[in-house]
């Protein structure tokens, strides 16, 4: 079958498409593995014009000045000479643009949308989404625990539970991982994400403060992009006289590298309050890194409903230490092993085509 796979967003910090697949790579390596079964084109909104081949797709990149087209015909006419028969859609925030496509590629070929951690629309927009979902045929969530949010604005019984984001990842081996990063501590933890509120370190770095009473040794890396909560937590982390040096705050790693950071810690920690697939969580998972996490919709599918990892209420401080406090007590070994198994069965590249495959020929057949 014809698969295409776009969204309308354009990203204007890019002008070279191996940098882009590269920069998307925890969805491009979806696509590729469609591709083994399937014709796959994907159209890319960046700041070139042309078209690239990888790993048996077809990437078609169009120059569009704005952002966000709403009247996006040059796409639509793209697609349609495509002749695809299902049409992948990256986000739900484009209703008006999803009905204009639907009337340009006809009834034959089927829509299937990918939610991107966004939240349902209210007032007259929510609207524009319940019309659009007359010709939306699968929706791919994370987690199915999701529906409650989106009953008013979408016919939830379409929604299937798919990550929409992998990693390509393997191990490295720990002594070897650590040589690369500098990393020390027994054991170590790992933070990867925005400091902000919704990522919540604060609650993290106070449990894990109190941690290092009973567990000296342990150290708490953190890389981080944004920093709008940064001056707070080195007060917070100064303030530890001691334990100075137990947390260290390293800032931004290109992602290429991060291999070598995860496969160098024992966990991976995170604080978030909502996250829509949990990519750095997913790229951990993929070393053998054992997450410790918020128990909200996304991560509680990822860690396969009690198969690996442990899960905490967002926001609490002594349930989190608690976990941590019984880390001390597991086989790491052990652990990690499921971790792996989970990752392998249903969070890696080929194991999230194989479900958007069967929901394609499962579409195919209504």
């Amino acid at each position: 079958m014809r698969i295409v796979s776009t969204s309308y967003s354009k990203t204007e910090d890019f002008d070279n498409p191996a940098e882009w697949l590269k920069r998307i790579s925890f969805y491009s390596g979806i696509l590729r593995e469609l591709a083994t079964q399937h014709e796959v084109t994907s159209i890319e909104r960046i700041n070139y014009e042309g078209t690239h081949e990888q790993d048996g797709v077809c990437y078609h990149f169009i120059k569009l000045n704005k952002t966000v087209v709403r009247f996006p015909f040059k796409m639509h006419r793209l697609i349609k000479d495509l002749r695809p028969d299902v049409v992948l859609i990256n986000g739900l925030i484009f209703p008006m643009q999803v009905i204009q496509l639907h009337f340009a590629v006809g009834r034959k070929a089927k829509i299937i949308v990918l939610h991107r951690a966004e939240r349902p629309f209210t007032g007259i927009k929510k609207y524009l989404q319940k019309l659009a979902d007359r010709y939306i045929h699968a929706y791919l969530f994370t987690s199915f625990d999701f529906s409650p949010l989106w009953k008013n604005n979408i016919d939830t019984r379409k929604i299937f539970e798919v990550i929409q984001a992998s990693s390509g990842f393997e191990p490295i081996n720990k002594p070897e991982a650590k040589r690369m990063t500098g990393v020390t501590g027994e054991p170590v933890f790992l933070w990867v994400g925005r400091l902000d509120e919704n990522k919540d370190p604060l609650t993290v770095i106070h449990s894990f403060l109190q941690y290092l009473d009973t567990q000296p040794l342990a150290k708490l890396y953190m890389i981080f992009q944004e920093d709008k909560l940064l001056p707070q937590i080195k007060s917070i982390v100064n303030a530890g006289k001691w334990k100075v040096g137990s947390i260290i705050l390293i800032g931004k790693i290109a992602n290429q590298q991060m291999q070598s950071w995860y496969s160098s810690a024992d966990f991976i920690i995170s604080g978030s309050h909502y996250e829509g697939s949990g990519v750095a969580v997913t790229e951990a998972m993929s070393c053998g890194c054992i997450p410790i996490v918020t128990d909200i919709p996304s991560f509680r599918n990822m860690m396969g409903r009690g198969k690996c990892g442990f899960l905490y209420k967002p926001s609490d401080q002594g349930q989190l230490l608690k976990l941590l406090m019984e880390t001390k007590e597991i086989d790491l070994e052990a652990e990690k092993g499921r971790v792996l198994a989970q990752f392998k069965n249903e969070l890696s590249f080929v194991a999230v085509a194989e479900k958007i495959d069967h929901i394609i020929k499962l579409q195919k057949k209504i």
